[in-house]
């Protein structure tokens, strides 16, 4: 059965980091691109960023670009997302989610392709 598990979330005081796992299982993480979402309360989810299969491309919205950094270690079937410089404007529910690329080298950082979502890790930034 394929999983995906969040894990990382918490509270922290703005200016403050976090960094986000997400370990899947049942199934080989190198054959899936993974991305990551969030939707705060009130809101659409957002794309957050995206990672290809074997990490070589990645891509971030514009809001987190040049704060967060996602990565991936396929041995650990587990990707990352490492969130710096945290603003109250980044508290919401934060989900990873796979799919499986028709173009190796690529992701796509929109929610339409993936079809298997994690439940979710809440970020809180407030002090």
């Amino acid at each position: 059965q394929l999983q995906l598990v969040e894990s990382g979330g918490g509270l922290v005081q703005p200016g403050g980091s976090l960094r986000l796992s997400c370990a899947t299982s049942g199934f080989t993480l190198d054959y899936y691109a993974i991305g990551w979402f969030r939707q705060a309360p009130g809101k659409g989810r957002e794309a957050v960023s995206c990672i290809s299969r074997r990490g070589g491309s990645t891509k971030y919205a514009d809001s987190v670009k040049g704060r967060f950094t996602i990565s991936r270690d396929n041995a650990k079937n587990t990707v990352y997302l490492q969130m710096n410089s945290l603003g109250p404007e980044d508290t919401a529910i934060y989900y990873c989610a796979a799919y499986d690329p028709t173009v190796q080298a690529m992701c796509i950082i929109s929610p339409l392709p993936y079809k298997y979502w994690g439940q979710g890790t809440q970020v809180t930034v407030s002090s």
